[in-house]
């Protein structure tokens, strides 16, 4: 083989090997398998998806209050798909697992806790908790490590620089970027963010923290599959799932922000526990 074809096949499989990375992880077909600590305080039954179904059609009202307790968003509401639907409704009417308050959280102004047992964020301000959102963490071999960060930058329409959007080839938005980690001991010092994403229900991420981002979802992929010219899925409409920018928001209250990226001296500390269930 001539050197020059041998540097190309090198060159052509080195390629490859980056693609495939950014792609999803097996998708699971049943979040009545992905098992929380808070399960047992709610009674639920596995319910199998058609697909006509849609979250306000099945659920009404409530229909935010499923999805939470099921960490998904309405991109993954798919027919086929089995999720945990609670017998009483009203049980999940304002779904949270985190505690009202946080002792550790006590002393400080802002403080972000991340359960990767139950794949949920909380905002605490002096240790109440103030708001919190089904997240989506990373897969086995990507996970961010327990303990105590604090965000030092921030970054509104951040993008990855390893990883794409799957069907339509475009660098995938992390919009609302908030960056709590950089990995030094790791070749090429990886970057963590809190970010918005799209939510399937189980841990689907590189690492990163992800948020619901469905404004994102709709502008990247316009509701439809452009190769067959028709709805993607069920369409989004909003109101959009955007607890991504919320929290964004909440960590740069009134100050001044470019929406580039920028460090920032008063970011809150993150602190993650938990084993994630899978």
């Amino acid at each position: 083989m001539k050197p020059a074809i041998r540097i190309c096949l090198v060159l052509l499989l080195l390629l490859c090997s980056v693609v495939l990375s950014g792609a999803e992880p097996d998708k699971i077909k049943s979040l009545c398998e992905v098992s929380y600590p808070s399960d047992a305080r709610i009674e639920w039954e596995c319910v199998e998806l058609k697909w006509s179904d849609t979250p306000g059609g099945l659920f009404g009202s409530f229909w935010e209050g499923v999805l939470r307790f099921n960490r998904m968003d309405r991109r993954h509401f798919l027919g086929g798909i089995s999720m945990k639907v609670p017998k009483r409704l009203d049980d999940i009417a304002s779904f949270t697992p985190l505690p009202a308050t946080y002792p550790e959280a006590a002393p400080e102004e802002n403080f972000i806790l991340i359960d990767q047992a139950e794949m949920f964020l909380g905002a605490y301000e002096f240790g109440e908790l103030v708001f919190s959102s089904p997240v989506a963490i990373g897969v086995k071999g990507h996970r961010v490590p327990n303990g105590d960060f604090r965000i030092d930058a921030v970054d509104r329409r951040h993008r990855s620089n390893l990883y794409t959007i799957e069907e339509i080839g475009r660098r995938y938005p992390m919009h609302y970027a908030l960056r709590f980690y950089v990995d030094k001991a790791a070749k090429g010092w990886p970057s963590y963010w809190i970010h918005g994403r799209d939510l399937p229900g189980y841990p689907a991420s590189h690492g990163c923290i992800g948020l619901y981002d469905e404004e994102m979802q709709y502008e990247y992929y316009n509701a439809y599959d452009q190769k067959v010219n028709k709805p993607y899925y069920h369409p989004l409409t909003k109101p959009f799932l955007d607890d991504a920018r919320r929290l964004y928001r909440w960590v740069m209250g009134s100050r001044p922000d470019s929406g580039k990226f920028h460090k920032i001296s008063f970011g809150p500390r993150v602190w993650i526990i938990g084993e994630p269930p899978l």
